[in-house]
């Protein structure tokens, strides 16, 4: 083999062997995030609102549905990023409930079921990086960082900490593994001198934070809850899935994360889909990541997200693209709320900054739908009804380009960037598709 191959040749763009649509389909793929941050159906559950529509998500030509994470959360309407126990999924009276805020197991299962019937692919939410509701609190040494910087050490004491979970509802079907400090790299809550802080367990078998993580504030293992240790033996888990959406990347160990998927792919399936997240509008952080996972998974195009002018610089095998989502929608939120407490207006401008505004909104998902580089992913806030951030206009207008990239957007793309207010692209077409032109203005007359 030439030796030059081996130093320098790249690994597969993800998108180009992962399986996005029905083997055979000629049609474009499309991926749908089926769920807001405060989603709720009316006289039913979750699961089943998603089997209900599962018909006409197919026809619309939807191939892939990300769901909200399905695991037991802290509290009955948690939304399962508060990971409780990833083993139940509705089945155990646990944390106040057996069904989770989505629903029951039942209920999940059948949807499951029914999307296969209708060619659909299941996507799971995996929180992997933390948790949260711990059964009972224990006592251990650790050491108080400096929130801005992680690395800088501040005292070292003995705390008291929400960290040991028994799983008394489920017991030890499925995993008899029992969770307790050893398993934990840090927490941010010592519940004997009831103080917050970001606290970094220390004492005998702990390794301190991983290296492998983003190195903002210093080191950014610690996000929030009590943070799993992933170079510990007992808690690397592999489960089978069509597909996964990790959570929080930046935040977990790169090779747990890579083993994770590695792992999952041989006991499922080669061509099974990963998309990770990785929140940054920085484009020289993001591709990084994408190399040091060798095609294992695509990510989330946080930074065409955050300025759509960055589109170009993307590796397009490698970007799931999105116009907002539940994160965004949630900012959004917390920032109208900020907006009339005249000492959070700063705080009100920088969440601001990660919506996308309706003025632009269907601009903006023009060029991911009809565009031939990367796979877009719509948001149910936008498509569907709802209290957080529906738009009448929006939708309609949304299901009209959902249907011309299920018809039109085929073939090479040729660009007209003449005008900096009014710029335009064709679509060539294929054997079977005939092609399409656009025009995206935001010239207000």
């Amino acid at each position: 083999m030439n030796i030059f191959k081996l130093l320098f040749s790249s690994p597969p763009a993800p998108l180009s062997y992962m399986k996005l649509g029905p083997d055979g389909s000629q049609d474009n793929p499309l991926m749908i995030q089926f769920f807001t941050w405060d989603s709720e159906a009316t006289g039913t559950s979750w699961w089943k609102h998603f089997e209900n529509e599962i018909p006409t998500l197919a026809e619309m030509g939807f191939t892939q549905v990300w769901l909200p994470p399905p695991n037991k959360a802290a509290h009955p309407e948690g939304r399962g990023y508060d990971a409780y126990d990833l083993w139940d999924l509705g089945e155990f009276d646990q944390k106040g409930a057996v069904a989770t805020r989505w629903g029951s197991k039942e209920e999940l299962l059948s949807a499951c079921r029914v999307a296969k019937e209708h060619q659909i692919d299941i996507i799971i939410d995996a929180v992997l990086n933390h948790k949260l509701g711990a059964d009972r609190v224990e006592k251990f040494k650790a050491v108080t960082v400096d929130p801005q910087n992680r690395l800088r050490e501040l005292e070292r004491k003995e705390i008291e900490g929400w960290t040991v979970f028994e799983f008394p509802g489920r017991g030890t079907k499925y995993s008899a593994l029992h969770w307790n400090q050893e398993h934990f790299t840090g927490l941010d809550w010592d519940n004997s001198t009831q103080t917050k802080g970001v606290f970094k367990i220390v004492g005998k078998g702990h390794k301190g934070w991983s290296k492998n993580v983003d190195k903002e504030l210093g080191n950014y293992d610690y996000l929030l809850g009590v943070d799993i240790d992933h170079r510990h033996p007992q808690g690397f888990q592999t489960t089978g899935a069509v597909g996964f959406r990790l959570d929080a990347i930046k935040h977990i160990d790169r090779k747990f994360t890579l083993r994770f998927l590695e792992n999952s792919r041989k006991s499922t399936n080669s061509r099974m889909f990963s998309v990770a997240e990785y929140w940054s509008g920085n484009i020289n952080a993001v591709l990084p990541y994408t190399r040091t996972f060798k095609g294992e998974t695509a990510f989330f195009d946080v930074p065409l997200h955050m300025n759509f002018h960055h589109a170009i610089k993307i590796k397009p095998g490698h970007a799931v693209t999105f116009v907002d989502n539940h994160d965004t929608v949630n900012r959004c939120i917390l920032q109208n709320k900020a907006a009339t407490d005249q000492q959070s207006r700063s705080k009100a401008k920088v969440l601001k900054a990660g919506w996308v505004g309706d003025h632009f909104k269907i601009q903006a998902y023009a060029l991911i739908l009809l565009r031939g580089t990367g796979y877009p992913c719509v948001f149910y806030g936008d498509l569907y009804p709802n209290s957080e951030c529906y738009n009448e206009n929006i939708a309609r207008n949304l299901k009209l380009l959902i249907k011309a990239r299920k018809l039109y957007a085929y073939g090479g793309t040729e660009d007209y960037t003449s005008s900096k207010n009014c710029v335009g692209f064709v679509r060539l077409g294929d054997s079977t598709h005939s092609g399409c032109a656009v025009i995206l203005s935001n010239r207000e007359e």
